[in-house]
């Protein structure tokens, strides 16, 4: 798996740098493109990291400056254990690293997306440290129920570990008109052979979600999300953020690889 990331990351033609940035969860790795003085700092969802999210962070560098990080205790080259307890351990880990990014642009301004766990983690950052969040396809604000399509498509995946249960599931968190790429679906192949895989987090304390409501938030999910659908989330937007969700049409959960040219119009509106 550690193997797969630093091939993809060592042939990929976009320039690039990489950083071990040493965190309270240990060695974190982030991934920094782009240039200009706007910075976003982008996590991953669960089971992926920036090895991974290169559609997403090709076009957010065409903005502005990017940092992406691989989670600690998530696929990637970041540190595997997982922080616990949860909220607060990612709350701390994300200090650390909103600390060192300002360290390197002392006159720029952070605005922080995030991507389904990505999301719900960077909920737990303190608002004061960046000018703006955006939550893309957002854990964190309710639970996933699992339907019956959803485990049709996720336990094959789990069992069978190989490619056609990979591509299955991939399908089922995509809109219906997005083909996954191949090159996801040989990583989430390697996830269901190498890892331990996590649920998603579950609604974070309304403290915490409320602690966002007079700043600059944007909620995107896609039209056809199965984990996070519109009609759920809806209510928790408007009560705790205060936001109204932007509808990503024709969109599924995996809006970063579906509508990478959007989400990052939508990064950069913040800055």
């Amino acid at each position: 798996m550690r193997d797969w990331c630093s091939a993809g990351l060592a042939r990929w033609e976009v320039p690039h740098t990489t950083h071990e940035v040493h965190t309270c969860w240990g060695r974190t790795h982030v991934v920094a493109l782009g240039m200009g003085d706007s910075v976003c700092v982008y996590l991953p969802g669960t089971n992926f990291n920036a090895a991974s999210s290169t559609t997403v962070l090709r076009q957010l560098a065409t903005n502005c400056q990017v940092y992406a990080a691989d989670l600690p205790g998530q696929p990637g080259l970041s540190a595997a254990t997982r922080p616990h307890p949860e909220l607060s351990g990612y709350a701390a880990w994300l200090g650390d690293l909103i600390a060192w990014v300002d360290e390197r642009h002392t006159h720029g301004h952070i605005v922080l997306a995030g991507h389904s766990r990505g999301a719900a983690v960077a909920l737990s950052a303190e608002p004061d440290s960046v000018q703006g969040l955006v939550l893309l396809a957002p854990a964190g604000l309710i639970g996933v129920r699992a339907s019956l399509g959803m485990l049709r498509a996720t336990v094959p995946w789990l069992v069978q570990r190989n490619s056609a249960g990979a591509r299955r599931l991939l399908e089922y968190m995509s809109g219906p008109a997005h083909t996954p790429a191949d090159e996801l679906v040989e990583w989430m192949t390697l996830v269901a052979q190498t890892c331990h895989t996590t649920g998603a987090p579950g609604p974070l304390p309304d403290g915490t979600l409320l602690n966002w409501r007079s700043r600059q938030v944007l909620v995107a999910v896609g039209e056809h999300d199965a984990f996070f659908p519109i009609s759920k989330l809806n209510e928790p937007c408007r009560s705790t953020l205060g936001r109204e969700p932007l509808v990503i049409p024709g969109a599924g959960h995996v809006v970063v690889d579906e509508e990478p040219v959007l989400v990052a119009e939508l990064i950069t509106s913040l800055m």
